[in-house]
């Protein structure tokens, strides 16, 4: 089974939906035999980095709410991050843009680390207080997951990768994404948002059922036995 997950490196909800959907996961009688694939969906292609600003003007500036609003609306956003056992630290996050961490995580994915990375740069951002827009931040997050320091520097300062991030706009573009996280089953069933766990996994569940489990139950037909030898009385050469 294949799981793609399309999110942004800065977006609160992804993080949780992404922690969300790892607890349904787990209690997936079949989690061993579920792929993950991480996309990339930018929310703000446009962002700037280096703003000056912390993210409740950000979000006042982008929405047209007041700075209390904007406040009072990422405070509820720590709380329910707080209730998966995210601790996010939204009065220090540095605003920022994720372009280099989306392509720097294509080349995590070349060496096998990609889900580690994309935690690690979530934690990096929501947790840490950390500038994942910036490269030298960018190459120590890599360096921390075993990856090489240079070869990390080497494809963002060459702006490597570019051609996977351009893939993944175009795909989900055609599938009709509009927001994230955004969650795919088997390329046909899709879940929207930071579901709760439980929806993940009735997901995953019957998706296993529907997909699976016919296979298996005709698999198992096409097996001899010994009705197919002995039946009516009679058995059978």
């Amino acid at each position: 089974m294949k799981i793609e997950i399309w999110s942004d490196y800065v977006c609160p909800f992804c993080y949780i939906g992404k922690r969300k959907f790892e607890i349904g996961l787990e209690q997936f009688e079949h989690k061993e035999e579920v792929e993950v694939v991480f996309r990339s969906f930018q929310l703000d292609p446009y962002a700037k980095k280096n703003t000056g600003m912390d993210i409740h003007q950000v979000l006042s500036s982008k929405h047209g709410v007041p700075y209390e609003k904007a406040k009072a609306l990422n405070d509820h956003m720590v709380q329910q991050a707080k209730a998966v056992g995210l601790d996010y630290q939204m009065d220090k996050m540095i605003p920022t843009n994720s372009y280099d961490a989306h392509r720097l995580s294509y080349y995590a994915k070349e060496k096998g680390k990609m889900k580690e990375f994309i935690e690690r740069i979530m934690k990096a951002h929501f947790t840490d207080s950390l500038d994942i827009g910036d490269h030298a931040t960018l190459v120590q997050l890599a360096s921390e997951i075993g990856l090489d320091v240079n070869e990390a520097l080497d494809v963002l300062v060459n702006d490597k990768y570019n051609e996977n991030i351009a893939a993944d706009k175009a795909e989900g573009s055609n599938i009709g994404i509009q927001g994230v996280p955004f969650f795919v089953v088997n390329d046909k069933y899709a879940i929207s948002g930071a579901q709760p766990s439980q929806v993940f996994l009735e997901t995953l569940q019957n998706v296993w059922q529907e997909d699976y489990a016919k296979a298996k139950a005709e698999e198992h037909k096409l097996e001899p036995s010994l009705d197919d030898y002995c039946s009516d009385g009679t058995c059978k050469f």
